[in-house]
């Protein structure tokens, strides 16, 4: 990724390295001392401060022992460990190194201690500079020169504020609000990048009103300030309006109704290579001293190594995005009878992006599975256990497994795959002629149900262990619940990163996103946006996926549209839950006035299915038309034993089921099915209109 990065911001191999340009500035330069790892990062200047080569160093502070002496090394090392012991923010010091000539030059450093919340030191950063000419005489060695201190402070405080800088934006922004400018005496700046191919890309384009167009993008063999720098490799200081105008003829023409006296454009080298430049205009100013220069050149070297990492982390970050949108579902199908909306929030705060991801599967009957879910951590690897999961998932589905099954399977699927990552996980299975809901949940946040007067709630789902974890436990058995969703209902599925925030509890953040879906707009891909929003603005540092699906008014299926129930054996939730599919179907195609037949018929059928043959049975309910509008049940098991009618007991308490079912429905038989048989029955149920 680096190389390639590299790559794209780099001039031809042919083109001069910052080694090949000779400055007459004094040294100084900036390090970055992670403490944790021990690993020291000094820019270039800083290394020729200590007459050191960059293959020389390879960021171990003990590759710059042998510049420094004995002595010298044992006093530098207490003072920072003293600093680093009392608690203190900031340290400097003079000493002395030994040139490859063996000459002995004085040097300045002076440090910012960064610590945790908790006083921790985690890294300094701070700058390095020659102090021969300054400590020539023992007098300049106690009392420091003040403005040299201001100007090593605004370097400081600059590289301090960068190194938090994830983005190009973040950069521009920390160099505009972290009072650089103002300590800089500059009103403004530009900044440009450069790609391939010798274009210079402008993203900070100086004050409001300024652009100038056509310069959007400029190439670095064009007469223009940012383009020379890069060209030469040389800062480019400009002293006056007359210098500017004899300088650069296409530009100041321009630029001159503004009060530009005077500017100074930096080349912005990393890895001895050009990245872009940057510009700082100055007004009511000519010329610039010799410390000025310095510290102008030192901050450019700062500048530009944090925006190298703001251009390689931009540049990972979208490609992990990218793997992850095209592992997402490209289109969500339309689903009769349903109003959808979905959306993915990518957190902005980490490099890497997560395993977030939703899915709609059109099923057969004219039914619809809604899934969403979390593959833990947030890497690439998150992203591809995502997609496979997402896939199989999908399969495991679309063959026609029960909501349990599915997700007992796609455990497995995760358990079985390489890796030790697990995913927490929703899968809900609605048919939206009745608005039977099955929801199964596998260590997943609680889904939220939102009323047609826009209030909201929470809704309780019993829950299984996480996907892979159930697997590697032993534990595959997910409990069903059954709910009905009723016209303009919506059923909101997330991932924790909509509800979760550092140090606050989740039952807070679901009552906050309840209080935010009960004031949100009505339409639904508005609320879904409004939802993303009300995360970016509390600036989120997970991923966020969402799906809400609302159920129209009064969707009919047409004839053929069917609901299927497994019922296994010993299986009372599953028992419950057909009972339940039957209730809804009764009420949604119209069969209220024989509901209680239906369902007591239905009821007999079932348990008939369950005490008499051995294994489960597949309940069906579906409308059928033609001369009369018929409401057909259907109990398939694997027995070929048919079964025969005859009279009640002697306690009176068995023997009535085929005797009901003769008594309250128009019709019903037995049909042989290969390796078992179906119980039927039908009712005459009354027209009803299909409402749109």
């Amino acid at each position: 990724m680096a190389d390639r990065a590299e790559g794209a911001l780099s001039l031809p191999d042919d083109w001069p390295t910052r080694a090949d340009v000779s400055l007459t500035l004094n040294h100084m330069g900036t390090f970055d001392w992670d403490l944790t790892s021990g690993l020291m990062h000094m820019d270039r200047p800083a290394l020729d401060v200590f007459d050191v080569h960059p293959h020389e160093y390879d960021g171990h502070p003990e590759s710059l022992a042998h510049r420094v002496p004995p002595d010298e090394a044992v006093r530098l090392d207490s003072m920072v460990a003293q600093a680093l012991k009392n608690g203190s923010d900031h340290y400097g010091a003079y000493f002395r190194i030994r040139r490859r000539d063996g000459s002995l030059r004085w040097t300045h450093t002076q440090g910012c201690v960064r610590r945790d919340e908790n006083g921790r030191p985690l890294r300094i950063i701070g700058v390095v500079r020659d102090a021969t000419e300054e400590l020539a005489d023992s007098t300049a060695r106690v009392e420091v020169d003040t403005e040299r201190r201001r100007q090593t402070s605004v370097v400081e405080s600059t590289t301090a504020a960068l190194a938090h800088a994830r983005t190009v934006r973040d950069v521009i922004a920390v160099l505009k609000d972290s009072h650089g400018l103002e300590h800089l005496g500059a009103t403004s700046m530009v900044m440009g990048l450069l790609e391939s191919g010798g274009r210079i890309h402008l993203v900070a384009e100086g004050p409001e009103g300024s652009f100038v167009p056509g310069t959007r993008y400029t190439r670095v063999d064009e007469q223009y300030p940012m383009s020379e720098v890069v060209r030469t490799l040389a800062p480019r200081f400009i002293e006056s309006k007359r210098d500017f105008a004899d300088s650069y003829p296409i530009l100041w023409p321009h630029i001159k109704g503004l009060g530009i006296s005077a500017a100074a454009y930096l080349p912005l080298i990393a890895q001895a290579r050009p990245i872009g430049a940057l510009g700082l205009l100055y007004r009511d100013k000519t010329g610039f001293s010799s410390e000025e220069r310095n510290l102008l050149v030192a901050l450019g070297s700062s500048i530009a190594q944090s925006l190298q990492r703001a251009v390689l982390y931009e540049q990972e970050h979208d490609l992990a995005e990218g793997l992850q949108q095209a592992m997402l579902p490209r289109r969500i199908p339309d689903v009769p009878g349903a109003q959808i909306a979905v959306r993915y929030r990518s957190a902005r705060l980490g490099r890497d992006i997560g395993g977030d991801w939703y899915d709609i599967i059109a099923l057969p009957g004219g039914r619809v599975g809604a899934v969403i879910g979390d593959v833990q951590g947030h890497d690439t690897h998150a992203a591809a256990v995502m997609g496979q999961l997402r896939i199989v998932l999908r399969a495991y589905a679309a063959e026609g497994h029960t909501p349990a099954t599915v997700m007992a399977r796609a455990s497995v699927f995760l358990h079985e795959l390489d890796t030790e990552r697990f995913a927490t996980c929703t899968y809900a299975e609605a048919d939206l002629s009745t608005g039977v809901v099955q929801v199964v949940r596998a260590g997943h946040v609680d889904p939220l149900i939102r009323d047609q007067d826009g209030s909201c709630r929470r809704l309780p789902v019993q829950g299984g262990l996480p996907l892979g974890l159930s697997a590697e436990f032993g534990r595959l058995e997910y409990p069903v619940s059954t709910v009905e969703l009723d016209p303009g209902q919506t059923l909101l599925l997330y991932t924790d990163g909509l509800v979760e925030e550092p140090g606050a509890d989740l039952d807070d953040g679901l009552q906050l996103l309840a209080e935010l879906v009960h004031g949100g707009p009505r339409d639904l891909q508005l609320l879904a946006d409004r939802l993303c929003e009300v995360v970016d603005e509390r600036g989120g540092d997970d991923d966020v996926a969402l799906l809400l699906l609302r159920r129209k008014g009064a969707y009919t299926p047409q004839a053929g549209g069917r609901l299927q129930q497994h019922v296994a054996q010993n299986d009372p939730e599953a028992l419950r839950s057909a009972r339940h599919m039957v209730r809804a179907a009764v009420r949604a195609w119209g069969a209220r006035e024989r509901a209680d037949e239906i369902e007591l018929v239905a009821d007999e059928m079932i348990t008939n299915a369950l005490m008499h043959t051995d294994g489960g049975a597949i309940v069906t309910a579906r409308v059928l038309s033609g001369a009369e509008r018929r409401l057909r049940v259907e109990v398939e098991d694997r027995s070929s034993a048919l079964p025969r009618r005859r009279e009640a007991g002697e306690s009176g308490v068995s023997g009535r089921g085929l005797l009901l079912v003769d008594r309250l429905t128009e019709a019903w038989g037995v049909e042989s099915r290969g390796s078992g048989k179906c119980v039927w029955c039908e009712f005459i149920i009354p027209e009803r209109a299909t409402v749109r």
